[in-house]
């Protein structure tokens, strides 16, 4: 790969933080030899799932070693494009995955992610394999 930001979706950094072995998870393994960005959409979506002050604490170390990236205007007209062509084709997926597809589509990240099959049904969206 070309030395392209990487964008890690909300399914990386969750794998992350339940894992007990954690070098042997995916983040860890991109960390090592990319340079990595979270949107802000998946900080949203973990704290929703921290159930305690310990896991918000886990989330915000996280977040200090990694660059977020903001949503913006521009993200949330691309955000709708996508949405609107996933709905036409009766394929659409989570909301939070079309927010995260933007933020990747108009900054020209690669997202990184345990969740393909929704990524897939993303026109133009690259996706990061090992």
């Amino acid at each position: 790969m070309e030395n392209k930001r990487i964008l890690v979706d909300t399914s990386i950094m969750i794998e992350y933080l339940r894992s007990p072995n954690k070098q042997n998870t995916q983040f860890v393994k991109l960390f090592q030899s990319n340079e990595l960005s979270i949107s802000v959409i998946s900080i949203f979506e973990l704290y929703n799932g921290a159930k305690s002050e310990s896991k918000k604490k886990d989330i915000e170390i996280l977040c200090n070693e990694i660059e977020i990236i903001d949503f913006n205007f521009e993200t949330a007209k691309l955000a709708s494009e996508i949405y609107l062509n996933l709905r036409s084709k009766n394929k659409l997926i989570e909301f939070g995955d079309i927010l995260i597809a933007a933020t990747a589509l108009q900054y020209d990240f690669i997202v990184a992610t345990l969740n393909r099959k929704h990524f897939e049904r993303i026109e133009n969206l690259q996706i990061f394999q090992e």
